[in-house]
């Protein structure tokens, strides 16, 4: 067995008897599709509510077969004792355990019965496999954050020995880091770059400005495989032109499995297999293929703990080509907690400013990233990093292309800063809001 199987086996998770169910999943044809996933989703559903106190106590009084009579689930609902929401039979020594990363403002611990998080690998493999990567051969650079106390970095360190890949921390995004990076490219036969977007985006302007392609110095590259943040099409389209290969979005949460991926056709393929995704409205209720609301995922295969009908927090577009078995997304817009209240009453994706800015800002390569803050309902901070002080004029195009999209009468304030402030996983949010902190 290969190294990085042998070591999920060896810790108790069954990733060949998973690729074999997730094959066996795979092979299902499209009729008979829709009669699999109503049968896999009464059937967990009945295992919850038989086996897991927490969730019969919130699910009580539903019509098992009336799906949408089931209650959506939040974050906030997960946020008490994990033993608390464990199904009765199984403890914490038998189950994977991790925390979400918080990114929505409502972190919790979480738990995968051992089974659930080998077909997660599976689904990943799969989905690497599209563009002949091999997590027991490939060699990956990571981009990501690594723990900073001593036995978090060390288990970390040895995970990526084992999975063939060699981490580069994204907490220092200087151009003397990316030098650093530049040699191990050139000295190491790396198959694919895998990690967070915006320090993804930052090394390919470091090679922009360095007049590079990566793959000229690094043959062996083949693809870039960018997560966790939005990805813009002009980043992509950076990216693309300066790593000299393929730039794939992926689109997952760490409580549940990969949501979406890149296909070698370019579209955004949602794991159909081991989960359940709908679009709903601020109502709860299923909207069609092409409308935009809430994104609400069932974890299909989970029995240890609970996620069924989980509102993860997004909001995004399922395509009207989508089917039950080849589910498309269309569109991903950002979360609900990003959304700006403004002082009409006007509601827009914090994104929308982010966008507009972005237009302008990073035109002549001077700023090399920058998040926007919503302080109050008319007043706004845009922190930047940059070589010099953005210029008057260009500050008030933007102020004035705020107004223009947004409403009359906003205050943006801009602060340039040497670095940005990551979270503890090493992600940047683009956009926050401080007005609903406390709701």
């Amino acid at each position: 067995m290969n190294l990085f199987d042998f070591s999920l086996q060896l810790n108790g998770f069954p990733i060949k008897e998973a690729s074999r169910v997730l094959k066996s999943i795979q092979n299902i044809d499209t009729n008979s599709y829709e009669t699999y996933l109503h049968d896999t989703k009464k059937e967990l559903l009945k295992y919850h509510l038989q086996n897991n106190a927490f969730y019969k106590s919130f699910a009580k009084g539903i019509n098992i077969d009336d799906w949408n009579s089931i209650p959506v689930m939040t974050k906030r609902d997960l946020q008490k004792p994990l033993s608390e929401r464990l199904s009765s039979g199984i403890s914490e020594k038998d189950v994977y355990i991790n925390k979400t990363s918080g990114s929505s403002g409502d972190p919790f611990v979480f738990a995968k019965d051992r089974f659930s998080h080998a077909l997660t690998w599976a689904v990943i493999q799969n989905r690497f496999g599209w563009y002949n990567l091999d997590f027991n051969s490939s060699k990956q650079a990571r981009f990501y954050g690594i723990p900073l106390d001593k036995k978090g970095y060390y288990k970390e360190r040895i995970k990526d020995k084992l999975s063939s890949r060699f981490r580069f921390s994204v907490f220092d995004l200087s151009d003397t880091a990316f030098e650093k990076h530049l040699k191990k490219f050139q000295t190491f036969p790396f198959d694919y770059i895998n990690g967070y977007t915006s320090a993804i985006v930052q090394f390919a302007k470091f090679l922009q400005k360095k007049s590079m392609v990566l793959k000229e110095i690094c043959p062996s590259l083949k693809a870039c495989i960018v997560t966790s943040e939005m990805l813009f099409e002009d980043d992509k389209s950076l990216m693309e032109t300066q790593f000299g290969v393929p730039v794939i979005n992926e689109y997952g949460a760490s409580e549940l499995d990969v949501i979406a991926f890149e296909n070698p056709n370019g579209i955004w393929q949602l794991n159909s297999e081991t989960l359940f995704v709908e679009i709903l409205d601020e109502n709860n209720n299923i909207l069609p293929y092409g409308e935009e609301g809430r994104v609400v995922i069932t974890s299909l295969y989970n029995k240890a703990h609970p996620f069924i009908r989980y509102d993860i927090g997004d909001i995004g577009i399922l395509s009207k080509e989508s089917t039950l078995k080849m589910a498309i997304l269309e569109k991903l817009i950002g979360r609900t907690n990003d959304i700006a209240t403004l002082p009409s009453g006007k509601k827009a994706a914090g994104l929308t400013f982010y966008y507009i800015t972005k237009s302008i800002i990073e035109a002549d390569g001077n700023v090399k990233e920058f998040v926007i803050e919503q302080l109050n309902p008319n007043t706004f901070k845009v922190i930047y990093v940059s070589d010099k002080n953005l210029n008057q004029e260009k500050i008030e195009i933007i102020r004035s292309e705020m107004e223009k999209y947004l409403e009359q009468g906003l205050e943006v304030n801009f602060v340039r800063h040497d670095q940005l402030i990551r979270s503890k996983s090493g992600k940047l949010k683009q956009f926050t809001s401080y007005l609903n902190q406390n709701t």
